[in-house]
């Protein structure tokens, strides 16, 4: 079906929509036609924060995820979903609004719309500056999205040890089930660790970042972390013990000698 665009104008009776003279067969003088909104069924165009490309499926599900959740004031993707290929395990979302809503009977519509997984986060914009401040998975999320408006972000690294010792506790399974976790599962707690560690030393945080520290300082390859070819003797279990033990002595000095 061809589909012709146009503006309407201001007419001295009546207001008016033009047409060019040559154009498709279908679009003749007298032919009923039906005029709606370009919005209504247009496309979004989504902004891209260091993300490069993705594929054409990915890009109709973000399209489509935007017109399912427009009554959000902004859609923020991230995740798994923008890296290259189909190896995501969910959607990651975030919902910026100045109302509460129930981010869970939103995954259930998403889930159930696109037969995939979703995680949505519903919060207002402050809020969302505040979990930057003092969240390192925050600022990793954030370190790429896809959004349907351009997102405006200032924050300064607010160091709360207290916080920081909960999200620690997340990485200590690893050493503790090494051989029952998934390489996903691994990944992620290797990944939680390594942000915290960045976020004490005041470093910038993102997916290459994280990946370059755990190279330099975990001595593995995040993608074999992924795809579960670790050893439990390895270098790297050694390592990460290690590091996690500094890190919990350093956040625990600090929670003792903080207010």
């Amino acid at each position: 079906m061809v589909i012709l665009t146009g503006k309407i104008s201001r007419g001295t009776l009546m207001d008016q929509i033009y047409v060019p003279k040559e154009r498709p067969m279908g679009f003749e003088l007298g032919m009923p036609v039906v005029i709606k909104p370009l919005t209504e069924d247009g496309e979004v165009k989504p902004v891209y924060y260091n993300v490069e490309k993705l594929e054409s499926v990915k890009v109709i599900i973000v399209q489509k995820v935007f017109r399912e959740l427009d009554f959000a004031n902004n859609v923020i993707i991230t995740g798994s979903f923008l890296e290259k290929g189909f190896q995501f395990n969910d959607i990651d979302i975030i919902l910026l609004l100045d109302k509460k809503v129930n981010s869970g009977k939103a995954e259930q519509h998403l889930s159930k719309l696109f037969d995939l997984n979703f995680h949505v986060i519903a919060l207002d914009y402050s809020t969302l500056l505040k979990g930057l401040e003092t969240d390192p998975i925050y600022q990793a999320m954030l370190s790429r999205y896809v959004s349907k408006k351009r997102l405006i972000i200032r924050y300064k690294n607010k160091i709360n040890y207290k916080l920081l010792d909960l999200h620690l506790l997340k990485s200590k399974p690893l050493t503790e089930n090494f051989d029952f976790l998934t390489g996903n599962q691994k990944y992620g707690m290797a990944r939680n660790m390594i942000a915290i560690l960045l976020f004490l030393n005041n470093k910038k945080i993102s997916n290459k970042t994280i990946d370059d520290t755990i190279k330099k300082l975990l001595k593995e390859d995040p993608k074999k972390i992924k795809d579960n070819m670790i050893i439990g003797k390895s270098e790297f279990l050694q390592e990460y013990s290690m590091l996690y033990n500094k890190l919990f002595q350093k956040i625990l000095e600090g929670i003792e000698n903080g207010p």
